[in-house]
């Protein structure tokens, strides 16, 4: 078996400690409150999980017992029985949130809306009320294809009401993603839009569900929103426009209880290989987490407008712009459009006109402000900003500098968040006015969460070094299995290391006990002999004062095992020539030493990425091997960019 410990190259020393004024108010109270509570929650986690769930859930049917556990399969607070929908909307109602703000809306061309959680709870019980006069009863399973409006969220909780199952599918997936996905859940229903709204351009969602419906057999109805007026197609018998569906239909629907086990959505990720894996998540304890995680890694209060970039296609949609915060009655604003429509300061533009308090985004996002250069952000006082947040993969220093002082102004705390779809919430992250932050490291878990990073043998390594990231006990969120594939969940998650569930991810500790994830453990690389993180290189290119991007992947070399090949992007006033070429190989070296120095380095007008902005760093690799482009690339934001990269070779 090859050596699994991973060589850590970072060198990064600087702390942020949190400001006397954010720690005056900070949820949690003190770090001493944050140690005491970590500790119980490790020590005893059925005390502890029995005493949060009784204080942030509304129950119908109090629970009997916290935890049954037979490795790999949890069951949490058996016994109990709950509704989601109650929990988000219905338990505000006849109190002070009753008509506050739960969604504020904009579209992008434009159009704003607000609904109240009185009014979000009326079109709720009326699109539950409708969809159970169709006869979609508890298990059913909904497919939701739609743009980020409203009615996406009022079709995810109608479903959570009615206990059944949804299946939210990203709006930039192909109708042969859509057909995948609803074949294998056997989806009786998709929920669409006849389309949406992207950089001044309608995506066309009914005319993909169309090609998609010719093949699944299971789908009975089709309900379409109005949302972009164009022509669309409606088969008689199938379809329904949503106006008309509703229309006449009381905003009165009395909803059920369900089992605390009971699934409330199925999410589906790309599989490295083969079909997508269907992630099961299921009630109460996937909404514990969610509703804990939002009130104190977002120190949550009631005034606060709360924006959160991702679409509800993606797990971080599903728990932090829908059930977590909505728990917590917290106000939500939903955007529909590009960050760069119809200008690259239109996140800032609406940050000052909506006032929005929390900011919640990518680090793929953070790099493209940063290329589209700082006149954007300073145009605009941001000065409603409070608290930042990062998520979807480890930030780098550069990036996260440029957040703090650029976007944060030096005064909000940065939440870098670490989690997956299958953690279900957010597992390691700093509380803000709690924990000292370093750019780059998302320090310490939250509670219940005991990572440890081990060696192939299964041996702690070193604090300093890079490991494998596993998760030693079982937590309320996690997910369940893969929906109708046990086997698979087990094989994927649970056989890496008897007992311990695999994160996938390469990772290390610090001298402070701070947790840094280096990256996908399938993007680490054999140079040499040493095992490398693509995520350290990239943050020392990004270092650079002329990049703004940066993206490491590996080329097979019969000498070094693998060599290290860079996409680079620019930022706008930076040239591309050889001199800069060879500068950046030099600039890696030293940073990191000339184990990492690149082998070849790439200009990029633009990397490969997903509509969520995720680098798609196998297609990097096809090109740096030399290959064709093979696979599915339906998900790409811009096609024009992989034909660019193959027109540079």
């Amino acid at each position: 078996m090859t050596d699994q410990t991973i060589t850590s190259v970072s060198r990064e020393h600087r702390k942020f400690r949190p400001s006397a004024e954010f720690k005056a108010q900070a949820n949690l109270g003190s770090d001493a409150a944050y140690k005491r509570l970590y500790a119980e929650s490790v020590n005893s986690p059925e005390k502890f999980w029995g005493r949060q769930a009784k204080e942030f859930l509304s129950w119908r049917k109090p629970f009997k017992r916290v935890l049954d556990w037979k490795l790999p399969h949890a069951k949490w607070f058996g016994g109990g029985q709950l509704n989601v929908a109650e929990n988000c909307l219905d338990r505000h109602l006849g109190t002070a949130r009753e008509n506050k703000a739960a969604l504020i809306f904009e579209g992008e061309p434009g159009d704003v809306r607000t609904l109240t959680y009185k009014q979000l709870h009326r079109e709720v019980c009326r699109f539950a009320a409708a969809l159970a006069r169709l006869g979609l009863v508890k298990g059913d399973r909904v497919a939701i294809y739609m743009p980020m409006v409203p009615e996406a969220v009022v079709a995810m909780l109608a479903c959570a009401r009615l206990g059944a199952v949804h299946t939210v599918i990203f709006g930039g997936f192909s109708s042969e993603s859509i057909k995948d996905r609803v074949n294998d859940c056997k989806a009786k229903l998709i929920i669409t839009a006849d389309g949406g709204w992207r950089r001044g351009k309608i995506v066309e969602l009914k005319a993909n569900v169309d090609r998609a419906v010719v093949n699944t057999p299971s789908v009975e109805h089709v309900i379409v929103l109005r949302r972009t007026g164009q022509l669309v197609e409606m088969t008689e018998g199938r379809d329904r426009w949503w106006h008309e569906f509703v229309a006449g239909v009381p905003a009165e629907h009395a909803a059920k209880a369900f089992d605390s086990e009971h699934p409330l959505f199925i999410l589906y990720t790309s599989g490295s290989t083969g079909k997508p894996k269907g992630v099961l998540h299921t009630t109460a304890g996937y909404l514990l987490g969610v509703t804990m995680t939002t009130k104190h890694v977002f120190d949550l209060k009631e005034t606060d407008v709360y924006f959160c970039t991702a679409d509800i296609g993606w797990v971080t949609g599903h728990s932090y712009v829908v059930y977590g915060p909505l728990a917590n009655g917290a106000t939500v604003f939903m955007y529909e459009g590009a960050p760069n429509h119809p200008e690259p300061d239109r996140f800032w533009e609406m940050i000052d006109r909506h006032g929005v308090t929390i900011f919640y985004t990518a680090p793929t996002a953070i790099r493209a402000f940063m290329r589209w250069g700082d006149d954007y952000v300073k145009r605009h006082s941001l000065k409603s900003l409070r608290l930042l947040g990062s998520v979807g993969e480890p930030i780098n220093p550069e990036a996260w500098m440029w957040y703090h002082n650029l976007i944060g102004k030096k005064r909000c705390p940065i939440v870098d968040t670490w989690w997956q779809t299958e953690t279900g919430a957010i597992m390691v992250s700093p509380l803000p006015g709690i924990t000292p932050t370093k750019p780059g490291s998302c320090t310490r878990p939250y509670f219940g969460v005991v990572p440890v990073i081990l060696d192939e043998k299964g041996v702690a390594v070193p604090k300093g070094s890079g490991g494998r990231l596993f998760l030693a006990k079982p937590w309320p969120s996690m997910l369940r299995t893969l929906w109708g594939d046990d086997d698979r969940f087990k094989k994927q998650y649970w056989t890496e290391l008897e007992g311990y569930y695999f994160a996938g991810d390469g990772a290390r500790f610090d001298e402070d006990g701070y947790l840094w994830v280096v990256g996908r453990i399938d993007d680490v690389l054999n140079v040499s002999g040493h095992r490398i993180g693509t995520a350290e290189v990239e943050s020392a290119l990004v270092s650079h004062p002329a990049v703004a991007e940066a993206a490491t992947v590996g080329r097979p070399d019969a000498l070094k095992g693998h060599a290290l090949v860079c996409f680079v992007t620019l930022k706008n006033g930076s040239l591309a020539s050889p001199e800069l070429k060879e500068a950046l190989r030099a600039h890696v070296a030293k940073e990191i030493g000339a184990l990492a120095r690149p082998d070849d380095v790439r200009f990029a007008a633009g990397l490969p990425k997903t509509r969520s902005g995720k680098i798609m760093r196998r297609i990097l690799k096809e090109i740096a091997g030399g290959g064709d482009v093979k696979g599915d690339i339906t998900t790409l934001e811009d096609f024009s960019v992989v034909a660019a990269l193959q027109s540079e070779e």
